[in-house]
């Protein structure tokens, strides 16, 4: 494992605050240019990705960009069957294609819908003027940024990846494949290919920046950490006596606990409701919403133990969210053991949104301890604590002070680190660097040979 000071690595993660960064911003002049996004969830698919790249999308086309985003059916966490095929507004454009939804709750199941995107976005590269000047591609799915090593080889357009989640190594360290498998060793080598050939690479946090370096070092220069956001104008703390969602599900008289979002292999649901375990007879509500792998085993667990405590509902639409995230006096992020610098959970800026005390599960590496004690939000607890966390919650429900102060500090760092605009000039440095840096390669005389008269 690299050091985090990794040489020439550039971090972003504080571009809101840091002079050199809005300095570096500010060099950058801002030009009209067409940015393709390629991504197989987007609204009104619930999926948390999709929702942050609409997000992004819209504040970039404010910045000088004609964005399309190439992204399939709803197919992920949605309840209707499809979405219009092209929709239009201003200099965004989205365009869907179909998707499989072949057993979407397995991994085998997701890596065929992901692949069979993969290959209509392929399709879609090789139409007329598809490309535009730079290309964004995420990691959902997981083998999408090839597609840029393939428009770049084809067509020389420049392109970014942005990498959401880092594979094959998701799929080791959650036992589905060895790591000395041949697969394992063959994406690797394509992964390496792929960031080499890119302009950029954004990834989600200090933890994931140095996976990617110890796997390909000379890459180092070509990473950004951009983080996550959410929008503190339309997430704001609402107290729960005025909050209909938590009037609905009779939240208001208990110290509510929330954990909302994916409830998937690489989360640590175990210790959550360990902790629930601790605090089953006492007037504690542990809400769980969302869907995922791990939610019927939690289920399940939780009628086998008996517990009354515990509240699983369906994932939200999306407009009901500045309700359902303050229906709590806690919000939960976990990370299940193996998986740091592999995941990074969007949850957390929404958290910090609903200006709510946030209790976090990872391992003791993890680039969400420093945050969360920068940001005084909250504490942060060992993958089994179940008890540790249930005293922090105890001491909590004690103290509604504790509660507010916490909350109103989480939402302050959110308001100065992680906001729409925050985050899109960052992204808006990356991409317009890929444009202007392949603009002077073009432009850049030919160098004279060795037999030349020049020479």
């Amino acid at each position: 494992m690299v050091k985090k000071s990794a040489p020439k690595t550039l971090d972003l993660t504080k571009s809101g605050s840091s002079p050199t960064n809005c300095q570096t911003i500010q060099s950058l002049p801002e030009r009209f240019f067409r940015l393709s996004i390629f991504t197989q969830f987007y609204p009104p698919d619930f999926a948390a990705t999709g929702q942050l790249i609409e997000e992004l999308a819209n504040h970039l086309k404010h910045q000088g960009m004609q964005v399309k985003v190439f992204t399939g059916q709803p197919g992920y966490a949605f309840s209707k069957a499809s979405a219009p095929v092209k929709e239009e507004s201003g200099l965004l454009y989205v365009r869907r294609s179909r998707t499989a939804r072949l057993f979407p709750n397995r991994i085998r199941g997701k890596a065929i819908n992901g692949l069979m995107f993969a290959l209509r976005s392929a399709l879609h590269l090789l139409k007329p003027n598809q490309c535009g000047d730079v290309l964004l591609l995420t990691t959902a799915p997981p083998f999408l940024p090839i597609l840029g090593y393939l428009a770049h080889l084809l067509f020389g357009i420049p392109y970014i990846c942005l990498l959401y989640d880092l594979y094959p190594d998701v799929a080791v360290g959650l036992g589905v494949i060895s790591d000395n498998h041949w697969t394992v060793k063959a994406w690797d080598f394509i992964n390496r290919c792929t960031w080499r050939k890119a302009d950029g690479i954004i990834v989600l946090s200090s933890s994931m920046r140095e996976r990617i370096v110890a796997k390909c070092p000379e890459v180092a220069d070509k990473i950004s950490v951009i983080h996550s956001w959410a929008n503190p104008s339309w997430i704001v703390p609402i107290p729960k006596d005025r909050n209909w969602f938590a009037q609905k599900h009779q939240l208001t008289e208990k110290f509510t606990v929330l954990y909302s979002g994916n409830m998937g292999r690489c989360h640590d649901i175990d210790t959550i409701l360990d902790a629930a375990v601790e605090l089953r007879n006492e007037p504690i509500q542990f809400v769980f919403i969302g869907n995922g792998a791990k939610r019927q085993l939690c289920i399940n667990k939780v009628n086998r133990l008996g517990l009354r405590n515990c509240l699983f509902l369906p994932y939200q639409d999306k407009a009901d969210l500045p309700y359902s995230l303050t229906a709590c006096d806690l919000s939960l992020v976990s990370i299940s053991p193996g998986m740091e610098g592999l995941v990074a959970p969007s949850k957390l800026y929404s958290a910090l949104a609903a200006g709510r005390p946030i209790a976090t599960i990872c391992e003791r590496h993890s680039y969400l301890r420093p945050l969360i004690s920068d940001a005084h939000c909250g504490a942060t607890f060992d993958n089994g604590d179940g008890q540790g966390l249930a005293e922090f919650i105890r001491c909590l429900a004690a103290d509604p002070y504790l509660v507010e102060r916490l909350g109103n500090a989480g939402r302050r760092y959110l308001e100065t680190h992680f906001t729409p605009e925050v985050i899109s000039r960052q992204y808006s440095v990356v991409l317009r660097r890929a444009v202007m840096k392949r603009e002077v390669v073009s432009i850049s005389p030919p160098q004279p040979s060795i037999n030349s008269p020049l020479s």
